[in-house]
């Protein structure tokens, strides 16, 4: 089972990438089963809607994995309650909308995709090592892929560990900054500690640097608009074996369209 994951998608720009690219590594790479994209931050930056889920599903990709900023469009609650496709973090409470796991099929195949947010720096919500255990309880013998929606990256790669040989692969989001650290661990769980981003990387982490240094020097408030500049598809292809369903190959993609 072939899969590709694009890291978080930032606004127009990202989406912009997407288009360009995906078609681009479908011939490379030999095709895909399954593409899986973080769509947290599709809609201007943050949130998401359903004129932009549908236009991302229209490029192609099978499954959407969110984060904190899911939140941020009153819309987005919409999408969630109405739209299996899309997962947002599991360990926040059963009563938010939406579902935490589902399970994507295609010409026979199987994949639980699954979402979770850490608490390192970020709001207080329950343990994602332990609902990690229930995700995995339910997803049973179909192999699991996890979005792993995290600061600090001693959380990312603890829980990587701890579900190694458990979970199929571990994905890392939320910093927009791709990291050189994709491995498969011991017990075969695939895993990096962040995916990047897709969008304007001459920015601050998405963001315009116009709006972002303003805040920096000063403290005060300070209007971000999303970068369309030094466009670039950030994230990896993993290979599962079908007849265990652990990784055998991890890539780290970083496809530039500008400088």
């Amino acid at each position: 089972m072939r899969i590709l994951f694009i890291g978080d998608i930032m606004g127009s720009p990202g989406r912009k990438a997407v288009a360009a690219v995906l078609p681009l590594l479908r011939e490379r790479c030999g095709g895909f089963d399954f593409v899986i994209a973080n769509c947290e931050n599709a809609a201007a930056g943050k949130g998401i809607t359903k004129k932009i889920a549908d236009e991302l599903f229209g490029l192609g990709i099978d499954g959407m994995t969110s984060g904190n900023h899911i939140w941020d469009k009153p819309e987005g609650v919409a999408v969630l309650e109405a739209e299996p496709r899309i997962v947002r973090p599991a360990n926040y409470p059963d009563e938010c909308p939406g579902q935490g796991m589902t399970v994507l099929e295609k010409n026979g195949r199987r994949l639980a995709m699954a979402n979770l947010q850490g608490r390192v720096f970020m709001p207080p919500i329950d343990c994602p090592f332990r609902k990690a255990d229930v995700l995995l309880a339910a997803a049973g013998q179909i192999p699991l892929f996890l979005d792993f929606h995290a600061e600090a990256t001693s959380e990312k790669k603890a829980l990587a560990h701890y579900l190694d040989g458990r979970a199929a692969v571990v994905i890392g989001t939320h910093t927009h900054v791709q990291t050189a650290d994709e491995e498969i661990l011991p017990g075969g769980t695939a895993c990096i500690t962040d995916a990047g981003m897709t969008g304007g990387h001459r920015s601050s982490i998405g963001m315009k640097m116009e709006g972002v240094l303003p805040k920096f020097l000063t403290g005060m408030p300070s209007r971000f608009e999303v970068s369309g500049e030094g466009l670039a598809l950030n994230g990896v292809a993993v290979t599962l074996d079908d007849e265990t369903g652990r990784a055998v190959d991890i890539l780290r993609i970083n496809e530039k369209l500008s400088h």
